[in-house]
């Protein structure tokens, strides 16, 4: 598939996301979580493009929250937001980490992560904050609260947070990893490595293993765990 198909394809999903959960409104002001990652990258890049011939007018701010983790090369991104002529702004979380990277904890990170996108989110204005979370972070983290937790549950594409004053989207819901691995490729993003210590021993990618193994016998298995949360049969649940 050619670059131009590929974008299209991929800005396709991302609208149809937007429009099943009414994502994006006129005159948001959208506070975009960019890891540096391919997922955020591939999503800021397609919301910049969207805004000029959707018919909402929105406004991206790009937002890095930087934890003060020495792997990360900030420049890099900079750089990249100035070359797109996209707003952004560097965020500080309440605490940065101290510790020796090796007892690096996941749980302060997350919710660090997210203060600082809330106070961030408030000071600017902004109406909503879009996480690059894809098709295969939802169902991987029913599948973890399933078989961990106990529950049925799992990231919600649109959800409003303090009464509606903010919502947090997520515009890949329908977007498949490897996809967003392609499409990084072609656009020659400057995607930053992950260097998270937890990355090759966290639940998630065991998760991703038990996927992939599934997929050799069904290779729709992933499509078919998404629309499950879609089609709830109350009577038949306890």
């Amino acid at each position: 598939m050619k670059e131009d198909g590929l974008f299209f394809f991929t800005s396709k999903k991302v609208g149809k996301a937007i429009w099943d959960y009414k994502m994006i409104k006129d005159n948001d002001r959208i506070l975009v979580a960019v890891s540096g990652g391919k997922d955020s990258l591939s999503m800021l890049k397609i919301l910049k493009e969207r805004v000029k011939f959707v018919p909402q007018k929105y406004v991206i701010i790009a937002c890095f929250v930087d934890m003060g983790f020495e792997w990360i090369d900030k420049e890099k991104l900079t750089e990249f937001f100035n070359s797109e002529s996209i707003d952004f702004v560097i965020a500080t979380p309440p605490e940065t980490w101290k510790g020796p990277k090796e007892s690096f904890d996941c749980f302060w990170c997350s919710w660090n992560r997210r203060k600082a996108l809330f106070d961030t989110a408030q000071r600017l204005n902004c109406t909503k904050i879009a996480l690059g979370h894809h098709m295969d972070d939802i169902i991987e983290t029913m599948m973890l609260n399933l078989f961990f937790n106990g529950e049925i549950s799992t990231m919600r594409p649109y959800q409003e947070m303090f009464g509606g004053e903010l919502a947090i989207i997520r515009p890949l819901a329908y977007v498949e990893e490897k996809n967003l691995e392609k499409l990084s490729s072609v656009l020659a993003l400057p995607v930053i490595k992950s260097m998270c210590p937890n990355k090759d021993i966290s639940r998630r990618k065991k998760m991703k293993e038990i996927i992939r193994e599934i997929e050799l016998i069904n290779p729709d298995v992933k499509k078919n765990i998404f629309r499950s949360l879609k089609r709830i049969k109350k009577e038949y649940l306890l």
